[in-house]
């Protein structure tokens, strides 16, 4: 048990509990997500991306992406199910990132496609790129392409 001769501010003994403490929280913490008991995990594939899309990217990154020069390149491949793909600096360097939010136009863009557009860092550390505002300027002839709607078009 406790000392005797402690005491608190108001002159009672201290004594320590006779059952151990547990804190409980109505919610699970993992990380920086709050998940609720009881419910199953979200899979992978239900998290959100921690890449800025169109609609995550602050404004800030926005205005700086708009005031940028335009570059040309190369669709390296992209894929509308996973929703990404990499583009093919004409300048060369590195191949450069592109999320399907950022593309921009009727056609979904498939290998060999002449594309241009401006790009946006990466946070949190803002040493990658980005492609944004792409822009399809020229179709890979011999190839099909599709519309965003699903409609299949030879070029």
């Amino acid at each position: 048990m406790a000392d005797p001769s402690l005491t608190s501010p108001t002159g009672t003994p201290l004594r320590s509990p006779n059952t151990s403490l547990t804190l409980s929280f109505p919610f699970l913490r993992e990380r920086s997500r709050v998940w609720e008991e009881g419910k199953e995990q979200p899979l992978p594939r239900d998290l959100p991306s921690p890449l800025p899309t169109k609609r995550t990217r602050t404004y800030s990154a926005t205005v700086r992406a708009q005031s940028g020069p335009v570059f040309k390149g190369v669709c390296k491949n992209f894929s509308r199910s996973q929703g990404h793909g990499f583009i093919r600096p004409s300048h060369g360097g590195e191949d450069i990132f592109v999320h399907i939010s950022d593309i921009e136009g009727e056609y979904v863009p498939v290998e060999g496609d002449e594309v241009t557009y401006k790009v946006s860092r990466v946070p949190p550390k803002n040493l990658k790129v980005q492609a944004v505002e792409v822009k399809i300027t020229h179709l890979n002839p011999g190839t099909k392409h599709e519309t965003w709607s699903g409609q299949m078009i030879s070029s």
